[in-house]
């Protein structure tokens, strides 16, 4: 069964597509291509896996490829620049489309080429890992990260359609599936209370790859994306919910050096931290943070130290006029943006933490 969802952009709107078997052959992708040349944009662990699968959906087009080293660690200018050299060795024109292939990093440096070649070309997200399909293939950021931050260049640049195929997930890791879970987890804790507590329920189901309840997931979390999305399309509002936990989660992974802790396990030490800061109750905070343990994620940061925490803290995209601003819980299930927090109690988040 294939489910179609809409992210609603006016001309710039665009599907997810999301079902078993959709690589091989089995869908249109060529349809999605601007011209008659695609660039695909992989790494070295997923190409060997799906690239002739994905070249199978593109039957008329001229296909070039590109497998990048795998990892955070090469999410940087010097990689996208690999890819851009692609392109110009390539020749390629306005109208190639770049099509990423592979998890979030990958999609991250294909968007951001996409938007910076020639001021812009098209894009295909086509995600193999469940971070991917949940969380950044869709809503149009792309970027790299900076040695003393993460994410810190970068732009808006909406895709053309996200094809997500179900089975990919069948060669991802235990630990990336997990990593993955932690921004499933997350959309319930700031947007929909139901659907936390069907995590809570099925949890275990995830965790064994369950197709019927990985498929309900990516396709509820990608429903409440598409949602935020579309009411704030460049982060000026409501849309910096979507970055509960990442203040914290951000800073773990720059001071713990980009790779050390994957994006999902830093976020989910993040997310406690936060619901810890927005001082809801005990039951809330409780029940967050042991859906997280039950997803085999942790829930505190490694021994980095209050102050370097904070430090790294300082960079993060959310501030404004030198001011952090947090993403905290009224309770479960809802969620909003603030600068006015308690800096006493986020000292004491921080050592507690820390200890």
């Amino acid at each position: 069964m294939t489910t179609t969802l809409t992210v609603e952009l006016g001309e710039r709107s665009y599907p997810i597509v999301i079902g078993s078997g959709l690589l091989g052959g089995n869908f249109d992708l060529a349809e999605y291509v601007v011209g008659e040349d695609c660039l695909i944009v992989s790494n070295e662990t997923v190409a060997p896996l799906y690239l002739d699968a994905l070249r199978a959906d593109l039957d008329g087009k001229q296909v070039e490829s590109i497998a990048l080293p795998d990892g955070e660690a090469h999410k940087t200018l010097a990689t996208a620049e690999s890819v851009l050299d692609a392109l110009v060795r390539g020749r390629a024109n306005r109208d190639t489309t770049l099509i990423a292939l592979g998890g979030g990093v990958v999609g991250d440096i294909a968007g951001f080429v996409a938007a910076c070649y020639m001021r812009g070309v098209s894009y295909i997200q086509v995600p193999t890992s469940l971070l991917a399909q949940v969380d950044s293939s869709v809503g149009g950021k792309t970027g790299v990260n900076h040695p003393n931050g993460k994410n810190l260049i970068g732009a808006f640049h909406q895709p053309r359609i996200v094809l997500i195929d179900t089975d990919t997930l069948s060669t991802l890791s235990e630990r990336e599936l997990k990593a993955g879970l932690a921004e499933v987890i997350k959309y319930g804790a700031i947007a929909n209370m139901e659907f936390f507590s069907w995590l809570e329920g099925n949890i275990d189901a995830l965790l064994a790859k369950d197709a019927m309840a990985l498929a309900y997931a990516i396709q509820k979390s990608c429903e409440l994306k598409s949602e935020i999305v579309a009411d704030d399309e460049r982060e000026a509002g409501r849309r910096a919910i979507l970055n509960f936990g990442h203040t914290f989660g951000h800073a773990i992974e720059l001071c713990q050096g980009y790779g050390d802790w994957l994006h999902g396990e830093a976020i989910s030490a993040g997310m406690v931290m936060a619901a810890e800061l927005s001082g809801i109750s005990n039951a809330d905070s409780g029940r967050l943070s042991k859906l997280i343990e039950r997803a085999g994620l942790p829930i505190k940061p490694p021994a980095i130290g209050a102050k370097s925490m904070l430090d790294a803290m300082g960079l993060d995209k959310k501030v404004m006029a030198k001011r952090m601003r947090f993403v905290v819980l009224n309770k479960l299930g809802d969620a909003r943006i603030t600068a006015d927090y308690d800096a006493d109690r986020l000292a004491t988040v921080l050592e507690a933490a820390n200890a």
